[in-house]
């Protein structure tokens, strides 16, 4: 029984033991678990409630012009805050000496609006806050500050200690800025939080923006986040930068005159582009919108790449085009009826512009006076008949059909008929109203392209905005000049010829007379639209559309341009007397800056001396003339065979004549088309005071020639 018993109690010992053993060794295995297992998981946990990584946003790549000029580019700014409870910050750093001198700097320095008192009162009482209250380890000091005034920031007492004992916070931002201002603002755009991405910032985020870093914040009472190093811990790699194709000089011409056309027919907006003809590079996109929010005008919209409108009267340049192509027309002297300006198509009325009341026109007429009849008639009676299908065919040939897909975003696909398509609403009057720019959608840049096309010998080039991208100057990627795809020549040579032809004989014998210049030759169509046309039926309840496009020197394009202004409400709405004025006074900046578009004077035969240009009536010793004239390589005769000191030149016609100047030693000499110099020494010599008026030759003088010289005062009068 006492047996018994004891081993009963010893079985409990033993179970109690093992029990004992069980738990000591689950309670090792889950503090292994938990210091070698577990450890790095519950690390970070326990790190995220107070730390964790934020994004560092890269340095912003540059926008610049072709040239080099800065477009967009990004500031550093900088934010100061101050940890007032930052670990190393004792009071032996933080005592009323160093209070007082951090008060007196910030006072003079970062906010005048305080006192030095008042600063070191508040510095005070932010010091004997707790450490829990909210804001306290993040008390902003100055925002948006230089970097030169940073470094400043940074040497102030206390500051100067650094971020763990000083308790300096310093925070770098970027800020985009654009030196030019408001120089093609739209075109360059914006990237912005919420907000739908704009321009070449947008196109080109990923590549302007570069890759993100990552910074370590810390959390501090009151729920925020403060950087724990002033530095990224992950530094980002910076941007790239974007070299555009835009001309500076050319932007600010476009956009310069376009403003002042807005402003003087009281527009409700315009663009213009400039195009370089062999390549389809944009040298200029200026886009002027009238804008109550801002007053005034203002660069709010891309209307060269997002608006789709008519182009009116420059689309027949496409139907002219389409029959030359067919050999419908060849002889641009045959005669067209125009039934005095007003015909009946259908159920629809078609007049000119203008009532001139003729019965024909040439071929060349037609379209040099942009007779809507005219055209309407010549496109009826050669695609009128069923054959309608192969007008549109062409148009496609053109590349009228086809976007630009130009970098910027925003482009609207062109919408052009097609009568072999039930969903197009082709009718009958479709045809005529097409084929002078109505029933169709078309950007200024698609139009452009076109007729760019036709400026480059049929050739059509993509228009791009980037030349290339780089870093640091090293080239990354190049966007060369290239042709549209499948567009080896938009028509036969002949007929590019023959349009050529036919926009130079706007400008000479056309609408567009007023921009004839005599240093240079322009060819071009005008436009003027009624805008939604078919929509309203009286003609004081729509609006006007006045363009002008076209392409400069004619016999030699090197660039092509586009100008659109919708809606003028003052003066005049023509096309020829709104927009084509902006064309000529952008092609004229053009030529006046760029020496590549002026014919060399020395190409031709040197012209013949007239009497204008020889220098008659000079006079001067006969050695420093005779001089001259032959380094100038301009042949003389002389008067005597015997010729004395002093001499005069007479231009007579083409040839020079040298007569000989009487001078006498006792008389006043004449001294009349004399340099100063020689004047002054003859008259000198003959004890005359000599006085003078202006800056040239002498053209008169106060003493007659032949008086006596006896120490007057001559007065010379020089021009």
């Amino acid at each position: 029984m006492a047996l018994s018993v004891k081993n009963e109690v010893l079985y409990r010992v033993y179970f109690v033991a093992l029990l004992v053993l069980f738990v000591a060794f689950a309670i090792f295995l889950q503090m292994y678990n938990l210091a070698f297992v577990e450890a790095p998981r519950l690390e970070a946990k326990a790190d995220s409630l107070y730390l964790k990584w934020v994004d560092a946003r890269a340095e912003r790549g540059n926008i610049l012009a072709t040239d080099g000029s800065l477009l967009a580019t990004s500031l550093p700014f900088f934010d100061i805050h101050f940890d007032i409870k930052a670990e190393g910050l004792n009071d032996e750093i933080f005592n009323r000496s160093a209070v007082d001198s951090l008060a007196w700097l910030l006072s003079t320095y970062v906010d005048q609006s305080k006192t030095p008192g008042a600063y070191a009162m508040w510095l005070d009482s932010l010091r004997q806050l707790p450490e829990t209250t909210r804001g306290i380890r993040y008390i902003e000091i100055a925002k948006d500050i230089s970097y030169a005034r940073m470094r400043q920031v940074k040497q102030f007492p206390i500051f100067r200690e650094g971020r763990f004992k000083g308790g300096l916070i310093v925070e770098q931002r970027s800020r985009r800025e654009r030196p030019f201002k408001l120089l093609a603002q739209r075109t360059i755009g914006y990237t912005r939080e919420d907000v739908l991405p704009v321009g070449l910032e947008g196109s080109f985020d990923a590549i302007l923006g570069g890759t993100l870093g990552k910074q370590l914040m810390l959390r501090v009472p009151g729920d925020m986040y403060i950087p724990v190093n002033d530095l990224a811990e992950i530094e980002p790699e910076p941007g790239a930068d974007l070299i555009t194709t835009l001309d500076i000089n050319i932007q600010d011409a476009a956009e310069t005159a376009l403003l002042n056309a807005c402003q003087r027919h009281n527009a409700d907006h315009g663009c213009a582009i400039v195009m370089e003809v062999k390549t389809g590079a944009v040298r200029a996109i200026a886009n002027i919108g009238r804008s109550n929010a801002e007053g005034g005008y203002w660069e709010t919209y891309n209307y060269a790449v997002g608006e789709r409108v008519e182009p009116g009267s420059m689309f027949k340049l496409a139907s002219f085009m389409a029959m030359l192509e067919d050999g419908f027309i060849d002889n641009f002297e045959e005669k067209v009826p125009v039934y005095g300006g007003k015909v009946k198509i259908f159920n629809e009325e078609m007049q000119d512009s203008e009532a001139h009341g003729r019965d024909t026109m040439s071929v060349r007429e037609v379209f040099a006076k942009s007779s809507n009849v005219g055209t309407a008639t010549l496109i009826q009676k050669y695609y009128g008949k069923g054959k309608a299908a192969n007008y549109v065919e062409h148009l496609r040939d053109f590349g009228i059909n086809l976007p630009t897909n130009i970098e910027v975003g925003g482009e609207e696909l062109p919408i052009l008929k097609d009568p072999n398509d039930p969903k197009s609403d082709w009718s009958g009057t479709t045809l005529p109203w097409m084929s002078i720019g109505y029933e169709l959608l078309l950007t200024p840049m698609q139009l452009l392209t076109f007729y760019n096309a036709v400026a480059n010998d049929g050739r059509m080039m993509k228009p791009y905005l980037v030349e290339r991208t780089e870093r640091y100057g090293e080239l990354i990627k190049e966007f060369p000049p290239h042709a549209v795809e499948g567009k080896k020549s938009i028509a036969s040579g002949k007929t590019i010829r023959k349009a050529q032809e036919l926009l130079k004989a706007v400008v000479e014998e056309g609408t567009a007379t007023n921009i004839k210049s005599p240093h240079y030759t322009i060819a071009g169509k005008t436009g003027t639209a009624q805008v939604n046309y078919h929509k309203f039926k009286s003609p004081n309840e729509f609006g006007h559309q006045a363009s002008f496009c076209g392409f400069f020197p004619a016999d030699n394009p090197v660039y092509s341009c586009i100008v659109v202004i919708s809606a003028p409400r003052q003066g005049s709405y023509y096309g020829a007397d709104v927009a084509a004025p902006v064309f000529k006074a952008i092609s004229d900046k053009c030529f006046a800056m760029k020496p590549a578009l002026h014919q060399p004077i020395n190409a031709g035969d040197a012209p013949k001396p007239t009497t204008a240009m020889l220098p008659s009536y000079d006079a001067g010793m006969k050695k420093d003339i005779a001089e001259s004239l032959e380094w100038l390589g301009l042949n003389y005769t002389k008067e005597n065979k015997e010729m004395p000191e002093w001499v005069v030149m007479r231009a007579q016609n083409d040839s020079l004549q040298m007569l000989v100047r009487n001078i006498n030693d006792k008389n006043v000499p004449s001294v009349v088309g004399m340099g100063l110099k020689d004047a002054i020494y003859l008259l000198e010599n003959r004890g005359c005071r000599v006085r003078v008026q202006g800056v040239g030759k002498v053209r008169r003088q106060s003493l007659a020639p032949g008086t006596r010289a006896n120490g007057q005062t001559c007065i010379l009068y020089l021009e």
